[in-house]
């Protein structure tokens, strides 16, 4: 349903909780990815004893400080999505039973192909966006949390809290290590497609749309270029 536009035409939308844990979240998917894709796949081995070499061993440390800082992250967001304020929980809570938020949908994959000549005004992110990163970034993010818990246990041993919690029951779902190996490999690729999109598309529409997309995860305003009225739903 059409609300009319602030009067100010600038909205605070991100709170400070929220746009510290987007930086912090960013910086610790690409140390995962980096040290993922070296622990996949890794580098030539060196000349002399392997006491003076403990590169791989720095890699696989950063690799598990940062998925600890994620799973961190995310329980905080969780929390701040219900302590914050209505646009923290829209990524959690998207409206799928709502025929004017497919309706957006809609539209906007009509705006990103260039088929219309101007997308729909917005407070929080549009319906397309809040779908992805509904499905493609919180299901991914907790997917890739899940069994790295599960590939850690393996090594912490029968006796620890992560294999208990996680390995034990991820490992026979996915039909061993080797083949959860696979999945939680695939899925950062995923992720990291998803992640390429993103930036690309904020870009873009920080650009062409009728709002801010850049400057307002680092302020946490959203500032308007018309004063139509918006289109969110409710």
């Amino acid at each position: 349903m059409n609300q009319p536009a602030s009067s100010t035409q600038a909205v605070y939308v991100y709170e400070k909780p929220v746009r510290l844990w987007h930086g912090l979240n960013a910086l610790g998917i690409v140390a995962l990815t980096i040290t993922g894709y070296l622990i996949a796949d890794p580098l030539a081995s060196m000349g002399g004893e392997a006491s003076d070499h403990f590169l791989m061993g720095y890699v696989r440390f950063v690799h598990f400080a940062a998925g600890y800082l994620l799973a961190i992250g995310l329980l905080f967001r969780l929390y701040w999505a219900y302590a914050g304020n209505e646009h923290a929980r829209q990524i959690f809570l998207p409206p799928l039973l709502n025929r004017n938020f497919w309706q957006g949908v809609g539209h906007e994959i009509l705006w990103y192909a260039l088929l219309v000549k101007e997308p729909r005004k917005y407070t929080g992110h549009n319906p397309l966006a809040l779908l992805a990163m509904h499905f493609a970034f919180v299901w991914g993010t907790l997917f890739m949390i899940v069994t790295g818990f599960a590939l850690y246990g393996e090594g912490t041993g029968r006796g620890s809290w992560q294999y208990a919690l996680f390995s034990s029951w991820v490992l026979p779902v996915f039909g061993g290590s080797q083949s959860l190996h696979s999945w939680h490999h695939l899925v950062m690729w995923l992720i990291v497609c998803f992640v390429l999109i993103h930036v690309y598309v904020a870009v873009r529409e920080d650009k062409l749309s009728r709002q801010s997309i850049l400057s307002t995860i680092a302020t946490g305003w959203r500032t308007f270029k018309d004063d139509k009225p918006l289109d969110d739903i409710h």
